[in-house]
Order: C-alpha cells, then structure tokens, then sequence
C-alpha cells in the first residue's frame, strides 16, 4: 500500500501493527493483545484523519495510486464474463483512453462506458494518463447510441485530468467531440447514471458526464479546471493550488450542496484503495437502486427532466 504525505500517521501505526504480526509469527511470542490495540488505534487515526479533510487532501486521494479505475469497477461489479469491451469509433482508431461495452450486473444488461488510467508508466503511456483524444468521445458517443437502438441503460465511469490537449486532438475536432457527446447525451432514449470516481476535469469529463443521476465518490472532485491549472494561469506556477482547491469548491460535498450533482457515494473507512471491495459493492447497489427508479419514468418525461436539470444550473436573465 502506497500513502501519501498527509497520511504518514497512518503508515507509521501501519507498520507498527505489521512488525507485530511478524514478531508474534516469527518468535511465538504471544502479541495478540497489542495486536489488537495497534489495530484499533489504526483505525481511530484513519478516522480521524479522513473526517476533516482538506479539498486539497480530497483531490489528492482522487489520485492515489491504489484507487480503484474504470476497470477495476467494471470487472468487479458486472457478473463473470459477461463484459464485452467494444473498440473503435469507426473513423480513426480505437482510443486506449475510454473504454466501454455491454456487461451484465444482477441479471440486466448495460452499457459500461469510462475514461482509464493506467497503474505503471508503461500502462499510463498507453492509455494516454486517461485523457481522451476526439476518437475516443467518438467511441463513446458510437457506444452509446448503440445501447439505445437495443434500449440498454447507460453508466458512465468519470475519472479524467481532461481532454488530450496535443495539436493533433485539436485538427481531429476535440471540441466538436465533446460538444457532439454533450448534445446527443441530452436527447438519449435511454436513463443514464454518471459517477465521477476519481478526477472530473473539464470539457473532457463532460464528454461522457451528461445523465439522469450524477454522482460523485466521496473523495472525488469535479471541476472546469484543476487547481494547478487554475493557479499556473492565474500565477504562472502552482504554488496557490491547496488554495485553489477551496475556492473552485469542487468536492463531492461542495458540488451537492451546490445542487451540481444529485448524489454522493460514501466511501469505506481511509477511502476506495483501502477497502475496494466495499467500494465495489456500494457503487453496485447505487446503480442498481437508481436504474429501477429510472426506469419507471416515462422516457419523454426522463429527457425532459434531464433537459431541466442542466438548464436549471446557475442563474442567468433573458431580456
């Protein structure tokens, strides 16, 4: 287990607790009883700490190497076998980026669509550190309108740091991409559940960020801009970006009670990388509970529902 810097206290009791199991096993000496109070103290001090986070320590933990991607969600919550990755948007290539198909979670068929990292440098390289090229919203938007000619529900994974923003991106039409998702996402004759599981940056997580239910994990954050972006434009480093980090409120917390998101999705105790199998289990049920209430309105009503949610955001004065 990979820790961050904020979470040092947790790494050193950790360690305490493994020496002990190690020197009862090696020895015979009898350390159950503290054993059991390094592990007990283990899990005050990750509650502690994980109480009072930080929007900076969030965006951190969005990041963390252990976190569960797309994937991981994907091959854990769909039934065995069942997933069927689709490639290619049919103009250019197959996009590493996003990945999707139809998967099987508790009997009913979905289009599972998402943006993936990688988990070494080889692996990030090749799936582009998660930021789509045009191709892969192409891919996207192929996929999703294929779930609607068979009339599947939609999931979309969000985990993202943006659009690719090579040149080649740009002469592909990356802005045109997004946008073409955007627009199609709202008139989809089918319900569509959004979760941002890690990083939700800009135009390239709206790409795929457009639904009936939007919800966020806990230690996630959405936002137009990262915070060290924010701060290289408006100071030319990063030196602001814990600063930033508040003020863009872009926490799972800032964004419900902005009325941005409709849901968030608790995470287990230190968070997703610490217990992924909970993690799993609570994104599962989440999906299955608000595909069925999805799935009992009358479709036109759903669209123009999902219309009203977007158009109701912000304020704005027609003259």
């Amino acid at each position: 287990m990979e820790y961050l810097e904020f979470e040092k206290p947790i790494q050193d009791i950790h360690n305490q607790y493994i020496n002990c199991l190690l020197i009862e096993k090696n020895s015979g000496v009898n350390m159950k009883d503290i054993c059991i109070q390094l592990q007990l103290k283990l899990k005050e001090t990750i509650k502690k700490l994980h109480s009072n986070l930080t929007p900076w320590q969030r965006v951190q933990l969005s990041r963390h190497p252990n976190r569960p991607y797309t994937l991981d969600y994907i091959q854990s919550i769909t039934e065995k076998k069942s997933f069927i990755e689709l490639h290619g948007d049919r103009l250019i290539g197959d996009d590493k980026a996003i990945v999707g198909g139809f998967g099987k979670i508790r009997g009913m068929t979905f289009m599972l669509i998402g943006t993936q990292k990688g988990r070494n440098i080889q692996d990030r390289k090749y799936r582009r550190f998660g930021m789509p090229n045009p191709e892969g919203y192409r891919k996207a938007l192929r996929l999703m309108n294929l779930a609607e000619k068979f009339r599947k529900p939609i999931v979309t994974f969000v985990d993202t740091p943006g659009a690719y923003p090579g040149i080649e991106a740009e002469e592909r039409g990356q802005g045109e991409a997004i946008g073409q998702n955007i627009y199609r996402m709202m008139y989809l004759n089918v319900p569509i559940i959004v979760l941002v599981i890690g990083e939700g940056a800009s135009g390239g997580a709206l790409g795929i960020g457009i639904g009936d239910k939007i919800s966020m994990m806990e230690n996630s954050w959405y936002s137009v801009i990262s915070p060290e972006s924010c701060s290289t434009i408006l100071w030319n480093n990063w030196k602001k970006k814990e600063k930033l980090a508040e003020s863009l409120k872009l926490t799972a917390k800032d964004l419900h009670k902005l009325g941005l998101i409709d849901d968030i999705i608790q995470e287990p105790l230190g968070g997703a990388h610490f217990h992924p199998k909970e993690a799993f289990m609570s994104v599962q049920e989440y999906i299955i509970h608000n595909y069925k209430e999805l799935s009992k309105i009358d479709i036109e009503l759903l669209i123009r529902n999902r219309k009203n949610k977007y158009i109701s955001i912000g304020s704005f004065d027609e003259n």
